[in-house]
């Protein structure tokens, strides 16, 4: 919980009493890899820290799933549009890895959100974070080849490479295992 509180103080700062309220309403839980976090028609009920772990975002499919996004140690991840309109969802979220994660439900929030001097703070970091993902993911794919995008993955998070499968990695970026495979060996 300690990673969260570094969090903001690290962005906005928060005080003792706004602390508080939001940390008393964190539930710690915890993920073997390869769990469910949410499945298809579900509702995402939670905004959630990851302290420790990875988290795929992807459309099952019966061939070969499409992977849309990773959320790492540090980061925040949800299905935030099922989260924001309280709506089923049309994709997954799984572990790639044993993950902890420290989760605020949608009511809890809107709680933090009338009643702490932080809570839409919190509130607008989580959306700009997620916001973030989703943009450098697309602009990627407008502006730059296969090559280009999986180099640019390569340098901005290495450890990715240490914890996800090949195929997850050539489907966030567009390409087949067979196309990522040869552009490995082209760059190597």
């Amino acid at each position: 919980m300690d990673q969260i509180r570094d969090y903001f103080e690290q962005l906005v700062g928060i005080n003792d009493s706004d602390w508080l309220a939001f940390s008393s309403k964190l539930v710690k839980s915890e993920h073997p890899k390869k769990s469910y976090l949410l499945k298809v028609g579900e509702t995402e009920n939670f905004l959630s820290f990851i302290e420790k772990g990875s988290v795929r975002l992807y459309f099952p499919k019966e061939e070969n799933d499409l992977t849309f996004g990773f959320c790492f140690e540090g980061q925040f991840v949800s299905a935030y549009d099922s989260f924001l309109n309280q709506k089923p969802c049309n994709y997954q979220m799984e572990t790639l890895i044993k993950t902890t994660l420290w989760r605020i439900s949608y009511q809890d929030l809107q709680y933090i959100y009338a009643n702490t001097g932080i809570g839409n703070t919190i509130g607008r970091l989580a959306a700009e974070s997620q916001f973030l993902l989703k943009s450098e993911r697309e602009l990627s794919f407008l502006n730059q080849t296969a090559e280009k995008r999986y180099s640019s993955l390569f340098k901005k998070r290495p450890k990715l490479f240490l914890e996800i499968p090949l195929k997850y990695i050539a489907s966030y970026i567009g390409i087949t295992p067979q196309a990522l495979s040869r552009i490995r060996k082209r760059i190597s």
